[in-house]
């Protein structure tokens, strides 16, 4: 297996702007952040990624619990830049860096991404995910605190994606 260290480097050839290990621990849950989509977002509701279908925060913390390390990813949106196809992009990048993890045998390897998923025009909330292999579920749906990040990493606030693995859960966005 390629060390962790290996995948940061990837993460910034595949065009991702940082890419720091941490410990999991470090990742802060709180019911506010879910209750802000639910009183803020335009797309409460309206995805599979995102609630009321996304995990409680309870059950969040647990998932995160189960990780000896994450990887924190940071792609910095610039004012008056169209965030759509930058964000696009490091959303792919972000499951292609989960997917060659996996398949280097860190069979646990899992990202999230920010905001609702902009994947569908209209998300089929009736069955089945139209993009499985590709949408991945936001981190404030998941009552991820986003600002504890950019504490202790340097990160701008609001740019990160988390991904993560037996030992890596990887990313912020």
């Amino acid at each position: 297996m390629k060390s962790v260290e290996s995948f940061c480097k990837k993460a910034i050839e595949m065009g991702i702007e940082g890419a720091k290990i941490i410990d999991p621990g470090s990742i802060v849950t709180a019911e506010w952040v879910r209750m802000k989509c639910q009183y803020g977002c335009p797309g409460f509701g309206m995805s599979l990624c995102c609630p009321p279908r996304a995990p409680t925060p309870d059950m969040t913390r647990k998932v995160i619990d189960s990780y000896q390390k994450a990887i924190l990813l940071h792609q910095r949106l610039v004012k008056g830049e169209k965030r759509g196809e930058k964000g696009k992009a490091f959303s792919k990048a972000i499951v292609r860096l989960e997917i060659e993890m996996f398949f280097d045998g860190y069979y646990k390897a899992w990202s999230m991404g920010s905001g609702p998923c902009d994947l569908c025009k209209e998300c089929n909330l009736s069955g089945s995910c139209n993009h499985g292999l590709e949408a991945r579920p936001s981190m404030e749906g998941w009552a991820l605190m986003s600002s504890r990040p950019q504490e202790t990493t340097g990160f701008p606030l609001m740019s990160f994606v988390p991904v993560m693995t037996q030992e890596i859960f990887s990313g912020w966005f």
